[in-house]
């Protein structure tokens, strides 16, 4: 028989209030489906004994903290914004190698928990840990592809136990459960977003500049495919977004010889996350991407190119 999301809802519930009890629980909302799915789940099953926080690192989406927050709201899900960037790029000053970077995102985001939890009262911890994050994190036999900050970056003794309802759940059986459960199509259907935010489409050391770079790079990349694909031009990719490289190239701005960072655009088909192929992407919707990276971000950016790389040789993120 295969997967029927009523059934892992009612057994998750069930087992999430089994496994908490009377105590307290606490639990990191990204926007993103898995953490949103979780929170919806926890919702359910322990209303008055939970704790949501959305942690806002300076790293996310364009007008995350506002959008998720009312979304949230409208999906009945208490939300607690903390405001959190200073500490995030303050520890990642200097920082260029990938696992570093992932490792301190991810102790952070504990620190920041365990000071909620504190005034919370909370014991336990809730997260949309899926099963590609703890197969790519490596343990046992596996190698690490790449850390995840939901897995990698917990300490054996961060004071509070750990609650994960979909930790054997793949991405495409996590929407079914996010549509099952009532949350609306921004939530069950939105792109995948990495935990470490931003700071994994950074190529080398991270700014408040780049963040800010990148940032208006990722909408624009997702306003314009999205409007492709509503607009029958090509498919909706799985995920698709910017990448903002750590070297300069000659450009030229107004008369002027300028140096000016290079953008790679990221689209991919896949399932599960698992396994990607590169999309096809119409050369007039690149054109359109490129034409307007170029023109709003004219004093950053004078180049962009487009990944065909797929998953494997490469990773859907580039770190």
């Amino acid at each position: 028989m295969g997967f029927v999301p009523k059934k892992f809802i009612e057994d998750a519930t069930s087992q999430m209030h089994s496994q908490v009890g009377k105590k307290h629980a606490i639990i990191a909302v990204s926007g993103g489906v898995d953490s949103m799915t979780a929170a919806a789940i926890a919702s359910k099953a322990i209303p008055k004994q939970l704790t949501c926080i959305f942690v806002d690192t300076g790293l996310m989406r364009k007008n995350e903290a506002h959008l998720v927050s009312a979304a949230a709201s409208r999906a009945g899900i208490p939300l607690q914004v903390i405001n959190a960037s200073d500490k995030f790029f303050s520890s990642l000053k200097g920082i260029t190698d990938p696992e570093e970077k992932r490792k301190i995102i991810g102790k952070l985001f504990i620190d920041v928990f365990e000071e909620a939890a504190k005034s919370s009262k909370a014991e336990f911890l809730i997260q949309g840990t899926i099963a590609p994050d703890w197969i790519e994190s490596g343990s046992g036999l596996r190698d690490t592809i790449k850390s995840h900050h939901n897995v990698g970056g917990l300490p054996q003794k961060m004071g509070l136990f750990l609650c994960e309802p979909m930790h054997e759940l793949y991405k495409d059986e996590v929407r079914k459960v996010a549509r099952e459960i009532g949350l609306p199509a921004e939530f069950s259907e939105r792109q995948p977003f990495p935990g470490p935010g931003l700071a994994v489409r950074i190529m080398g050391e991270i700014t408040p500049q780049k963040a800010e770079i990148v940032r208006e790079a990722c909408a624009i990349v997702e306003e314009e495919l999205e409007a492709a694909a509503h607009a029958k031009k090509m498919e909706m990719p799985w995920q698709y977004f910017a990448v903002l490289l750590p070297i300069k190239t000659v450009g030229v701005l107004g008369d002027a010889r300028a140096y000016g960072y290079t953008i790679a655009v990221r689209a991919v088909e896949s399932l599960d996350g698992m396994t990607a192929k590169a999309c096809r992407i119409p050369p007039e919707v690149l054109e359109q991407i490129s034409d307007r990276i170029t023109r709003v971000l004219k004093e950053h950016v004078n180049r962009v190119v487009y990944d065909t790389t797929s998953k494997p040789p490469g990773t859907i993120e580039w770190e």
